[in-house]
């Protein structure tokens, strides 16, 4: 053993002093691979929605939705068993994204009118920056719902949807300016409705009238009209 110049034993240093360098890539081994997993799914729902949008279901095909992520086939089946529960689970994100934006409205934070407003606003110009749930619906809706009915997950949130809307009503006709005894649920079939139609059926209504539904002042004018249409409903 070595000795200072006090005479005193100096105590070797040992070479494993920096237990925080072996902590960080011990951390950073773990976490990596999560990461690439979050990200090679989110990539895999991104290329299955696009590829569903076009094709539809049964024109979809894996190996393109495999190719457009940059992953290998292996892996979709990995994490999603079968291109139908892919199918399920891109119906789930496209939902669940409309959902939690309408959650972030706060709309029963709003006067009621406001809110029902608010919904009707936030609907049309849902459907216009996100035209790929346009088709996805419609696909879904040639399926007659088979596979929505595969996802507890898509009920919930619907029935969530309107209890927010019956909590709204029952608020309004508290203070007398909502007229009593609408039904929430009809009330929203009318609301999506107003907007959905207009997107889904845009290039026959364009070329049987003679309009440009896609241009900004066509967009403009429904959407103020489905908010008078549905505000002169519920107003007393």
């Amino acid at each position: 053993m070595r000795k200072g110049a006090t005479g005193m034993p100096i105590t070797p240093t040992s070479k494993a002093r920096k237990p925080s360098a072996r902590v960080k890539v011990t951390a950073k081994a773990k976490l990596e691979p999560v990461r690439d997993a979050e990200r090679t799914r989110r990539a895999l729902l991104d290329a299955a929605e696009i590829e569903f949008a076009a094709k539809g279901l049964a024109g979809a095909r894996v190996d393109v939705i495999a190719e457009e992520a940059a992953a290998n086939k292996r892996m979709l089946y990995y994490y999603f068993g079968s291109k139908d529960d892919l199918y399920v689970a891109v119906l789930e994100r496209a939902y669940g994204a409309m959902r939690e934006r309408e959650k972030a409205l706060k709309l029963t934070d709003l006067e009621p009118l406001e809110a029902i407003k608010r919904l009707v606003e936030f609907k049309f110009d849902y459907y216009e920056e996100n035209p790929r749930i346009i088709p996805l619906l419609a696909t879904e809706n040639m399926n007659e719902g088979k596979y929505l009915r595969r996802s507890r997950r898509l009920r919930d949130m619907h029935l969530l949807l309107v209890d927010m809307l019956c909590d709204i009503l029952a608020a309004g006709e508290r203070r007398g300016v909502i007229r009593p005894g609408i039904d929430p649920f009809q009330l929203y079939v009318s609301i999506s409705a107003l907007s959905y139609f207009y997107f889904s059926n845009s290039s026959t209504l364009s070329t049987g009238f003679g309009r440009d539904l896609a241009s900004t002042a066509e967009r403009q004018m429904r959407r103020a009209h489905a908010v008078d249409v549905v505000l002169a409903y519920v107003k007393v």
